[in-house]
């Protein structure tokens, strides 16, 4: 009876390169703003001495790391697949999002641990030039958010993850511009670290959320959009299917779910009718392009307990 492998590649795969490109651009485009103020930032943030502008800079670096690695994983994703590489470079994708989740949690526990230090006593800042900085830091991150607004964030996991960043990033800047009327109109000195904790806080939360997400899709999680039950239930209303068992789906990279299984038929069960109705399902209802699907006769088939269609 042997295997049989489908792909459906002809109804998406021009909107699809569509979306890549323009993913590419808006990835591109905003790596080149982002890491260019940050370069700023820092230099602000050292001769203005705020805390809060350093802080918010740590948030930019992760940011064009994030756009960064996103573009480039997606450059890499193009690269053919290979007798070595049966999936192309399609899961770099993935490690550089882990890798860049983890890159946060570090940012922010150091930013913390400054923090704490200038609760106790506070530093003087330059207020007016920590203003002026952190204004021209929202401005770009709106304009960065907008352009990533207009790329494909629904599907790719990569773009998402660099229009979170931007939106913490927005609120990083917010912040810093608050604690730099608070110096500038009461004197308060504290508002500079408290800013500046707040904004850990935020690239720890996505930190944490990137590392997850990627942590999931390396361990061969099964997509949170696909439910496992629904997909056996699907296949098992199938005609002459007797059971579906040996079920997997996974994660390529973002966008990218594989399944296989094996089916069990009655014998008078149509084989390739069966198939073809299978890959239908799974492609029409779950938007799996990628399945392998092993259909065996009764008879000849490999039992298994807890596979039962009822």
């Amino acid at each position: 009876m042997g295997h049989h492998h489908h792909h459906h590649g002809h109804s998406h795969g021009h909107s699809h390169g569509h979306s890549h490109t323009s993913n590419k651009k808006a990835l591109l485009s905003s790596f080149i703003l982002i890491t260019a103020f940050m370069i700023v930032e820092v230099i602000g943030g050292i001769i203005t001495n705020s805390l809060a502008l350093l802080s918010d800079a740590g948030h930019m670096l992760s940011d064009a790391a994030a756009l960064g690695l996103s573009f480039y994983a997606l450059k890499l994703g193009e690269k053919q697949v290979s007798q070595e590489k049966t999936y192309g470079y399609k899961r770099f994708e993935i490690i550089a999002a882990a890798l860049n989740g983890l890159t946060l949690v570090i940012i922010s526990v150091y930013i913390f641990y400054e923090a704490f230090q200038r609760l106790f006593n506070p530093p003087e800042v330059q207020s007016t030039g920590m203003l002026m900085i952190s204004v021209t830091g929202l401005l770009i991150n709106i304009i960065a958010a907008w352009i990533l607004m207009r790329g494909d964030k629904e599907e790719n996991l990569n773009v998402r993850s660099a229009f979170l960043h931007v939106l913490g990033d927005m609120l990083g800047s917010v912040g810093a511009i608050a604690a730099a009327l608070l110096i500038m109109f009461f004197g308060w000195g504290i508002a500079d670290p408290i800013a500046s904790i707040i904004v850990a806080v935020l690239i720890l939360i996505s930190g944490y959320r990137v590392t997850k997400d990627s942590f999931h899709i390396l361990m061969e999680g099964a997509p949170s959009q696909i439910d496992i039950t629904q997909v056996k239930k699907a296949l098992c209303k199938i005609p002459n299917v007797k059971e579906v068992h040996d079920l997997h789906i996974w994660t390529i990279t973002s966008g990218y779910p594989v399944l296989s299984c094996h089916m069990t038929i009655f014998d008078n069960g149509v084989h390739d009718e069966i198939l073809s109705q299978s890959q239908k399902i799974l492609h029409d209802q779950f938007h799996i392009e990628h399945s392998t699907v092993q259909v065996e006769k009764e008879a000849n088939g490999c039992p298994s307990p807890h596979g039962t269609c009822n």
